[in-house]
């Protein structure tokens, strides 16, 4: 089975990240997509990060009606922080039956280089990248590379950053998240 692995602190999870996710499983070489919740990245300080299963019960919420949508805690029981190429070696040896590629934005892939052993990961494993509007310029090695794919997936403008800050507003978000997701977040109090 070929799984995507789409990596995120998802805080809060929201329709953009279920769109792309979709179109990926249902429209690419894809069998399955794993929500990978990250408890603590190296390039993010945490601040108004929910607990991690509070998290992982908005993607199970999110993807629950999704047969080849799933979440995946796997990174919990990790060593801090993950590094991507520490997570795919752990989850390479517990489903070995399993070919594993790397889900990303074009904005990641224009920081790629500067992941821990990004020519290992390349080595052995596919990149997906969905188009995303940012600044700067994708590294020329990376633009004909075999192992990665631009991926004509939905342009999705929207960010759980946005979300956040509209939810302390006070705004209505409700059409930006899957309905279990905001009504766990609205009897939650959460971001608030």
């Amino acid at each position: 089975m070929n799984v995507g692995l789409y990596f995120g602190t998802f805080n809060p999870i929201h329709i953009g990240h279920l769109v792309i996710a979709n179109h990926l499983a249902e429209y690419g070489d894809l069998d399955q997509v794993w929500f990978v919740v990250t408890p603590q990245s190296p390039f993010k300080v945490k601040n108004s990060m929910l607990d991690n299963h509070q998290r992982l019960e908005m993607v199970y919420r999110a993807t629950k009606d999704y047969n080849k949508l799933r979440p995946s805690d796997i990174e919990f029981g990790l060593p801090q922080p993950n590094y991507t190429v520490h997570t795919l070696a752990h989850l390479q040896e517990k489903f070995p039956q399993h070919t594993f590629s790397l889900i990303m934005g074009e904005d990641n892939l224009k920081g790629f280089h500067k992941w821990k052993n990004y020519e290992l990961i390349l080595e052995h494993h596919d990149l997906y990248v969905y188009p995303r509007i940012s600044e700067g310029a994708i590294e020329t090695r990376f633009e004909k590379h075999p192992k990665i794919h631009r991926v004509d997936a939905p342009i999705m403008e929207l960010s759980s950053t946005f979300i956040r800050s509209a939810i302390k507003a006070g705004k209505n978000v409700r059409p930006m998240l899957p309905e279990n997701v905001w009504e766990y977040l609205d009897e939650m109090n959460f971001y608030r």
